[in-house]
């Protein structure tokens, strides 16, 4: 699907053809060869757009000649998790790919983004489709801040989880945490990328704007928002790796605990079955037609299964 975008008095408005300066958005559902024929007719590379919608691509950027290409990584919710039972990551990242033509800003992406969402809903500030510089960085800005929404609301939910934890450690809790912590391991790597590539667009002046001191300034903002998302992610995989150790080693210890309970019932059980069974058999005890038989083996019983207790005890067997 092939959508054309254009600022008049302050809001987007959508065009039915392409204009000079206008912003061009690709989303699919994509016909047959529809990607190879808009390609040909905006004269560039169509492997621009088929490596945008490769889910596993890295972030990176490309020149030819007067086209320039750049592709960054962006959180997306997981469809896939939704499902009972499943242990997916809640977030994954796709790619969005930019392409900077002489007339035109494109945008291309496997699935519908929210960071592309935001500007065709008209939510970011001084957002004009003709000034490419500053809408590329606007993406990336907006790019930065949808990870650190992301970042925040899984912080959010592990701490939920760990409370419940406190109260029973149930299977679903842990493959919740399983969930986060792969969603997690996306967001370091694409953070990695997006930060090395920003790096390089700042070092070549891709994008042509050290000349410019505002577009500049937001540029370097920019990728210590990043740096910030980067660091936050990495701290809370590490504190969900610790918290997964622990409730390992917790339940670990609840189960030996469990069984060297279960150990001291059946040893001390085992004295009054030992008892009854030998003098249950039908062989002379020392004891023959004695009255006070039965409760002499009683008496016994209960004094050594006391015994054995208070000797345990003493040890701090438990």
């Amino acid at each position: 699907m092939i959508r054309y975008y254009a600022r008049e008095k302050r809001r987007l408005v959508e065009l039915q053809e392409p204009e000079p300066g206008c912003w061009i958005n690709l989303t699919p559902p994509f016909g047959p060869d529809e990607l190879d024929d808009f390609a040909r007719q905006m004269a560039f590379d169509p492997v621009f757009l088929t490596d945008s919608l490769d889910l596993d691509e890295r972030a990176r950027y490309e020149r030819d000649e007067d086209i320039r290409f750049i592709l960054i990584n962006t959180p997306v919710l997981n469809k896939e998790v939704q499902e009972e039972g499943n242990n997916e990551a809640i977030y994954i990242t796709v790619p969005i790919g930019i392409v900077l033509t002489i007339e035109h800003v494109i945008t291309v992406s496997a699935i519908e983004t929210p960071v592309i969402e935001t500007f065709i809903e008209n939510k970011v500030r001084n957002f004009d489709p003709t000034d490419e510089k500053r809408f590329v960085l606007q993406i990336l800005e907006q790019n930065v801040y949808r990870f650190l929404s992301c970042l925040k609301k899984l912080n959010l939910r592990r701490n939920r989880i760990e409370r419940e934890l406190m109260n029973s450690s149930r299977n679903r809790e842990l493959k919740q945490l399983l969930s986060i912590e792969k969603s997690l391991v996306y967001f370091v790597n694409s953070l990695n990328a997006n930060e090395l590539l920003k790096m390089k667009v700042k070092r070549t002046d891709f994008l042509h704007i050290n000349g410019d001191e505002d577009l500049t300034e937001l540029f370097e903002d920019i990728i210590i928002d990043n740096s910030q998302a980067l660091s936050m992610a990495n701290v809370y995989t590490n504190i969900l790796n610790g918290t997964m150790d622990a409730y390992s080693s917790i339940i670990s210890n609840n189960l030996n605990e469990v069984i060297h309970r279960l150990t001291i019932i059946t040893v001390v059980l085992m004295v009054p079955t030992l008892i009854s069974s030998f003098f249950g058999m039908n062989i002379p005890n020392g004891m023959p037609d004695s009255p006070l038989a039965f409760w002499l083996t009683v008496a016994s019983t209960f004094a050594l299964t006391g015994g054995l207790y208070w000797f345990m005890r003493q040890r701090r067997f438990f």
